[in-house]
Formats: C-alpha cells, sequence, structure tokens
C-alpha cells in the first residue's frame, strides 16, 4: 500500500531533444544528461539518431520525422498522454513556426492539447497561450543560441513545468 502511494504521486518527467541532424552523439548525451526521465522524445530531424540512440542507450524513445527526413516512414504528428495531461509532438515545419505559431495554436486548440512539444526553428523557448504551454528545445547539436539545448518537463499533481537545459 505504502508503495502504491508513492508512485500515485510520483513526479512524471519528460526528455525532450530536437533537430540532431546526424549527430547521434549529442543525443546520446542529451538523454545521459537528462537522469532518471519516463519518457524521451524527439522532435525529428533526424529520426535515425534517435532510432541509434535508442538501441545502443537501451533507451525507448518517441519521434516523429522532421522535414529533413525524406525517406522516414514515420508520422509527422503524435499525440500521447501521461500523467492525463494531452501532448501533442511534431516537428513544426508542417505549422510554418519558423513564421508564426498561429497555425500550431489552432492544432493544438483543436485537438485539446495541455502541451505542444515542437522544432525546427533550432531556437530554444518556452511560452503559454489560453492555457496551452508551448515548448521548443531548441537544437542539441547545431543550435542558433550560444550553446546546445533540449527539454525537460515535469508533470507533479496536474502542475507541468517546463525548463530548457543547456548541453556544456
Amino acid at each position: 500500500m505504502f508503495l502504491k502511494l508513492i508512485w500515485e504521486v510520483g513526479i512524471l518527467k519528460i526528455g525532450v531533444v530536437s533537430d540532431s541532424h546526424g549527430d547521434v552523439y549529442a543525443v546520446k548525451k542529451a538523454v545521459e544528461s537528462m537522469g532518471d526521465v519516463d519518457k524521451i522524445i524527439h522532435l525529428g530531424d533526424y529520426c535515425r539518431d534517435a532510432e541509434r540512440a535508442s538501441k545502443e542507450l537501451e533507451r525507448d524513445i518517441i519521434y516523429v520525422k522532421g522535414n529533413c527526413d525524406f525517406t522516414y516512414n514515420v508520422d509527422s504528428d503524435k499525440v500521447i498522454t501521461m500523467d492525463d495531461k494531452k501532448i501533442f509532438i511534431t516537428h513544426g515545419h508542417n505549422y510554418r513556426v519558423k513564421f508564426n505559431y498561429n497555425s500550431l495554436y489552432l492544432k493544438a486548440r483543436e485537438i485539446g492539447a495541455d502541451i505542444v512539444l515542437f522544432g525546427h526553428t533550432h531556437l530554444a523557448g518556452i511560452f503559454e497561450k489560453d492555457g496551452i504551454i508551448f515548448m521548443n528545445p531548441g537544437s542539441v547539436s547545431r543550435p542558433k543560441g550560444p550553446y546546445p539545448t533540449y527539454g525537460l518537463i515535469t508533470i507533479d499533481n496536474g502542475i507541468i513545468s517546463p525548463r530548457i537545459v543547456e548541453l556544456l
């Protein structure tokens, strides 16, 4: 009974990477830096990096394809539910996120997402609109900022806490 109560009130941790562009070492370094996470998500560009890191680290990695994953027969978008939170996962190119977030926001509202994870811009950032949290973890290999980055999300008693972590 005591162990069950601890599990039920435990904190869910999700690690998020994007835009590795062939640098599987950077993906592995980010995953190792995340520590003990419950789920790892790769937001595309390159799917093969997620597959290789998954095999080499013996960790399950959920991934979607990006605009550079031409030959992969993988979904561009996925929706998963964790701890009663609906998480919309996409690379972002199909929603033109380099120009604005309107299409991405409308899709998130349409599906009732609590969290939206996207990449493509190589710029890390977190924002919230109408109760929906949006996170772009940046790029683990080709950042447009000073350092490669990844994202960490904790969900504790329904409270979503995202943050960006520099991969030094």
